[in-house]
């Protein structure tokens, strides 16, 4: 069973950067795909904001590329998500999440393991 706590959230003002921490413990999360959906206010759902599937095979929401990277290090069991250029409607909870690899979805609703969540506000 996968346990995720991710850290790194605040306030930032528009321009900025932050770099959000996912720290697993239990299985190697080299079996797992891995990534980070996010929920604005309002929103009654989470949506994939980058996943890692293979090292060639990164989903990048469109309002984020060039903007976010996300990498892993399946030997730390840790994610993170490294974003710049931060803009007010990037103003979200972030989870790190976890899925086997017979999954192969950007769909929340079936990822299986989830963080706690992060808050990130971006203020104008």
């Amino acid at each position: 069973q996968l346990q995720l706590t991710e850290s790194g959230g605040g306030l930032v003002q528009v321009g900025g950067s932050l770099r959000l921490s996912c720290v697993v413990s239990g299985p190697t999360i080299s079996d797992y795909y891995m990534g980070w959906f996010r929920q604005a206010p309002g929103e009654e759902y989470k949506t994939a904001t980058a996943v890692t599937f293979a090292t060639d095979n990164i989903y990048y929401a469109a309002y984020v590329k060039r903007r976010f990277r996300i990498s892993r290090d399946n030997a730390q069991n840790t994610v993170v998500l490294e974003m710049n250029n931060l803009k007010p409607e990037d103003t979200a909870v972030y989870y790190c999440a976890a899925v086997q690899k017979d999954v192969y979805s950007i769909h929340a609703s079936q990822w299986r393991f989830w963080g706690q969540g992060t808050q990130v506000t971006v203020s104008s």
